[in-house]
């Protein structure tokens, strides 16, 4: 099969919950179990931290890969979901897996998958740990797919696991209140092994205080630390709040000489170090367009804030979300003074951007509804003048449609 083919047929499995939703959420462990005791259990052969979080993992894990690369580790980094190209899900030292890797791992295990029945997920999870394995890294950076207790991830003993922040996301099949929440990230939490969390929230704190107690790990609330002041390449204010995890994490990760210069260089390097993309990104001046996959309630939060500090003389809206998103909860997060532009993610779980623009309504938000994400970025950029504002969010996969 060609690359494209072989993605193809990944994609065609068991539903991948990135397209399906609620659907495609495996409740056990068992299939990948079964999976890594066929690939010879290859998550243990290197070590790792594991990263969970309803927001700030992806930003967690790419800052501690790009600090571990400036102290000269050979670092393995596995993200989700991708925004362009599978690859960015499985990296080491900021580079993707090669397309002939990606080929030659469905090919070789394609008959087990097919007989198991294995997600999309599992499989992608077995073919990071089988490459991390191979390629000999030295520590790989691990961050949870949904949840944290029953994620295909959670097979790894870590050396640390963070968990940065709880908000309410994925209510469906996590809880419908923070604690429960708290509970399915908290399943990361292995015995005798150091736990930090980013942000200590009072709903949720005495769960991860129980739990950690069960486990006899030490806990670490970070931002009840002092920690020396970095700054980060990485816009936006909320990520102080990402930082401070990841300076607790490096201070318990034992075995791995990390300097402060490979901290202060790490976080000045991190995209150019991982290749992380749409954090706050910046795709155009004059207007000046931003894009970020914030895309629940305390995400919003935190990017609309960012967007308050900005000067412009027009606001331009490019927004779409999924259909599984309580709008009831995020639509009075924006501004009325702003020209919207709806559109729908061309995926199955797109919320239709009619459907979208009436609920809008409800709430002072006017606009124009557009079939496709490109359509309703080119119009905002026609309409806009050069001392104008661009922002394209509300979900990872209208972010990634104008990627």
């Amino acid at each position: 099969m060609t690359y494209q083919q072989t993605l193809d047929w990944m994609f065609a499995q068991l539903p991948m919950y990135q397209q399906k939703g609620k659907e495609a959420f495996n409740h056990k462990l068992n299939g990948i179990l079964e999976f890594a005791e066929y690939l010879g259990n290859p998550q243990n052969n290197f070590k790792s931290i594991h990263v969970a979080g309803t927001n700030g993992k992806g930003s967690s894990s790419h800052m501690l890969a790009s600090i571990l690369q400036e102290a000269g580790y050979k670092v393995g980094l596995y993200t989700s979901p991708h925004l362009k190209d599978f690859r960015e899900r499985i990296r080491i030292d900021g580079v993707p897996v090669s397309k002939t890797f990606v080929i030659n791992f469905i090919e070789n295990n394609k008959k087990f998958l097919e007989q198991k029945k294995l997600s999309f997920f599992e499989m992608t999870v077995g073919m990071a740990f089988q490459y991390f394995s191979e390629n000999e890294i030295d520590i790989a950076i691990i961050e949870v797919g949904l949840g944290g207790r029953l994620d295909s991830t959670n097979i790894i003993l870590p050396e640390v696991s963070l968990i940065t922040n709880i908000g309410y996301d994925h209510i469906d099949m996590l809880g419908d209140t923070l604690e429960k929440i708290a509970s399915e990230k908290a399943g990361v939490i292995k015995k005798q092994t150091p736990v930090v969390i980013s942000e200590y929230q009072n709903e949720t704190a005495d769960v991860f205080r129980k739990v950690a107690k069960e486990k006899q790990s030490k806990l670490i609330f970070a931002d009840k630390e002092n920690f020396k002041k970095y700054t980060t390449s990485l816009k936006g204010f909320y990520q102080e709040k990402n930082i401070k995890g990841v300076l607790a994490v490096c201070k318990e990760l034992t075995g791995f000489s990390i300097s402060s210069d490979h901290i202060k260089e790490g976080l000045l390097n991190v995209v150019e170090n991982t290749g992380l993309l749409g954090r706050w990104q910046q795709l155009g001046e004059n207007p000046k367009v931003i894009c970020d996959t914030a895309h629940n309630k305390e995400g919003l939060v935190l990017v609309l804030e960012q967007l308050k500090q900005e000067s412009y003389d027009s606001l331009h809206m490019v927004l779409g979300f999924v259909k599984d998103k309580d709008l009831a909860f995020i639509l009075p997060l924006f501004p009325v003074n702003a020209r919207y532009y709806f559109c729908r993610p061309n995926m199955p779980r797109g919320l239709s951007a009619t459907e979208l623009s009436e609920k809008a309504l409800n709430h002072n938000l006017n606009g124009v509804v557009f079939e496709d994400v490109n359509s309703a970025y080119m119009a905002a950029k026609q309409a806009a003048t050069a001392s104008d504002f661009i922002f394209i969010g509300g979900s990872n996969f209208v972010v990634a449609e104008v990627l």
